[in-house]
This record gives C-alpha cells, structure tokens and sequence, in this order.
C-alpha cells in the first residue's frame, strides 16, 4: 500500500525557530523528533515571502506566478481570485489514485463559492479559510467568523491551535480505522499574527473589533508560548500515529510557508517576511518516514516548496498531470539516500520594493528597488559582501537567466496586493 502523507505547514516561522534548527531560548522537543526520525534540510526555501503564494506552489508544484493568484502577495480582500479548481492539486491527484483528503487548518487560496478545499480535492476540511483569525473568537481579519467544518461555520471554543491538534488526532484515528491510505494536511496560524498564547484571552478581547495586526501587541515570551503549544499538538499527531501502528509507512513532514517575523529567530540570516533576502525565504524543513528514510541524517540539498508537490507523489507511486509539468523536482532518491545533492537554480520575484532573486548553486542574484547584488550566500549567508564588481561575468549571466525566466511567467499587475514592513512598524525599517 502507498504510504499515509502528513504534512504540516506552520505560518511564518522563522528558520531558526526550532531546537534542532539552533533556537536556544526554548525547545520544541516534538518537532525535533521529525529530524531525529529522518532528515533535516539545511538549506530549504519557500516559493515566496508571503504565505498565500508559496501555498499555492505547494499545492500545485508550479511557481505561483503562472497563476493570478499567485500575483497577490498574499491574497487579501478579494474574492474573484483563488485556485481554480479545474487545476490539478496534490489533494486531486492523490485522491484520484484512492487516497482519503483531509484538510485541518489554514486554506487562504481564494473564498468560496468560486474557490476552496473541498474544489481543489480536499475531501474533508475543518479550519479556516483566510489569512489570520484571532486564537480566541476565531474573527478574521474582516470582522467575520472564519472557523469552518467543510461548508458549516464549526462552532468551535478554544484556542486555535489546540483545536487543530483535536481534529488532526481524530483525522489520524479515523482513517487508521478505514485503512485507506490518507493525506492530511495540518496547516496551522501558528505562529502568525495576533500575538496570542494560550492564557492571553484577555488579549483577544482587547483586540475585538480591530483588524489583529497589533504592532503593540507580543512579546519573546508570548512567541515562545505559540510555537511551544503548536509542537505540543504535533506531539499529539505522532503519538497517534504510533498508537496505530501507522508511524512506519507514514510520510511526515514539517515545514514554513516563508520566513519568520518580527519575534523569530532568522540567524544566521538577515531579512524577514516580505523580503527576499535569506531570512525571508529560508525555512525549516524536516521530515521522516522510517520505512524508507534513514533516520537521523542531515542534508544540504537547495530544496523549495513546490519540491514537495512531485516528491509526494512518486512516493505515492503517481505523477503529475501530464499538462501542467511541475517546476519542482521529486528529491525523493535524495530522501532515501540513493543519491547526493544535486545543484539547482530558483527563481524569485517579489513586487514591493521591486525585489528579484534567484540561487544557482552557491551564488544569489538579489535586487531590492534599484540596488543589485551578487553573493554567495554558501560562504556569506548574512549577505554583507556584495561581489558584482568583482564577478561580473557571474552578475550578468543571472541577471539575464532571471529575466528570461520571468518572461516566462505572468506579469506582476498593478493592483495586486502586496504585503511589507516599513517604519512605521518596525524601528529597523527606517528609510523603508
């Protein structure tokens, strides 16, 4: 039989934000247990900076910007913009060759009724369907409740996470039971904005009837507190995993949407969210599967998101549909240790502030609004030392690479949104 899929996505974690990855102010034992389990990646990315983009990537194996939904940066506000559901997804294509689908958590790939889970082949869906809803009333940014199970508002109390460890545990329980193989995609907020612990009921009151981006709001304590309650629910979904003996030929996965914000731990990057240096595009990426993954193992293979969309699914023993060829590669003889790390080149674009970026091998072409750099960021991955002068051949031929790949895609459009940090938010942003 094919091996059972989890695959959890945390929001807005930061590289280094993990015990294993190097946080040293608190642990996260749980999460841990993936890398001890099998491989940890070193050098992962996300598709983008922002959340919505890189799951639609993730969802589909393409580079967003093939699609309009992956022009908004992230998808806010309008509701004639999503994934199409004629479009081929990890979900339909799994559950076309027999798996169960579930989706427990964040969707934020366009609203309903044109868009959703449930059209992109997600058989069961509990959670929500915009970018963030406060942990507590579970309102989202516009004002509106936003907690769903499948087309029912859930009528759910609690504290967000938490209850996506209930329903992942009942997700994992229940298809043990049917022993149909199963993809369960645990997307928490976790640890998106507004800044809320489990305790910090009070701090949701105060921000009802706002829109949650509370700038005063959070603390390095209260951060803590909302990574070490998600490890806790991730806790929970292996150890019933392993209670059904379904640990073995399980697929677990754990990873971030896009870099960390303002109360993460980036090191040994600089650049968070939005931003298309290192720290906004590096990300934790672990995962097991002790049939097949050697357990323990450490890899510095350049990987990115919508790897993940090919590498799925020839573990599940299918492909991708032959009209829409993937832009990720299946790294899945890399997981298994048949072979080593093979060089890659990626691609990036990001509208505010006219960011473009792009890694062959160790080099980086970056440019932020109109400064443009070359470094390389296996020897410099705080990106100090700008090389362009000095490796000019190097800067032109990825300046031109860039460009005749972003000819190849959708052109960015004026009225697509665009998330960014300025200083008027942050104190270190000052000019931005």
């Amino acid at each position: 039989m094919p091996p059972n899929i989890v695959f959890i996505l945390a929001d807005d974690l930061g590289y280094a934000d993990l015990s294993c990855c190097g946080r040293r102010d608190f642990s996260t034992p749980n999460i841990d247990r993936i890398a001890d389990r099998g491989l940890r990646f070193t050098q992962a990315y996300a598709n983008s900076a922002v959340c919505s983009a890189t799951r639609l990537a993730l969802i589909t194996g393409r580079y967003q910007y093939r699609l309009p939904l992956g022009l908004e940066e992230p998808l806010a506000g309008k509701t004639d913009v999503g994934l199409p559901p004629e479009h081929p997804a990890l979900p339909s294509l799994l559950r076309g060759i027999g798996y169960a689908t579930s989706l427990v958590g964040k969707w934020h790939l366009g609203l309903p009724p044109l868009f959703g889970p449930r059209q992109s082949g997600y058989d069961r869906f509990w959670g929500i369907l915009s970018g963030a809803v406060d942990y507590y009333t579970h309102i989202n940014t516009r004002g509106e409740p936003d907690l769903w199970n499948g087309d029912a508002a859930a009528g759910a109390a609690g504290y967000l996470t938490d209850l996506l460890g209930d329903r992942a545990v009942e997700t994992v329980n229940r298809h043990a039971r049917s022993g149909q193989p199963f993809l369960l995609s645990l997307h928490f907020n976790a640890p998106h904005w507004p800044w809320e612990a489990p305790g910090d009921e009070a701090e949701a009151e105060r921000l009802r009837g706002t829109r949650l981006r509370h700038h005063d709001g959070g603390t390095m304590r209260t951060y803590a507190r909302m990574v070490q309650a998600m490890d806790l629910q991730i806790g929970r979904v292996l150890q019933a995993l392993d209670a059904t003996g379904l640990a073995r030929d399980t697929i677990v996965i754990f990873t971030s949407d896009n870099g960390g914000e303002r109360f993460s731990d980036t090191w040994p990057f600089t650049g968070i969210k939005t931003e298309l240096l290192e720290g906004g595009l590096r990300v934790p990426a672990l995962v097991c599967w002790p049939a097949r993954i050697p357990a323990g193992r450490v890899s510095d293979q350049v990987m990115i998101t919508m790897d993940w969309f090919p590498t799925l699914l020839a573990a599940a023993g299918t492909a991708p549909h032959p009209d829409y060829p993937p832009d990720g590669i299946s790294l899945l003889s890399v997981l298994t240790g048949e072979r080593g790390p093979e060089p890659r080149r990626l691609f990036w674009r990001y509208k505010t502030n006219a960011q473009r970026a792009m890694r062959d091998g160790d080099w980086k072409y970056l440019k932020i609004r109109d400064n443009e750099y070359l470094f390389n960021v296996v020897e410099d991955p705080r990106e100090r030392a700008n090389l362009k002068e000095r490796q000019r051949a190097t800067f032109a031929r990825l300046t031109a690479e860039w460009a005749a790949w972003n000819a190849a895609m959708l052109p960015e459009i004026p009225d697509s949104f665009g998330e960014s940090f300025t200083a008027a938010g942050y104190a270190d942003h000052i000019g931005l």
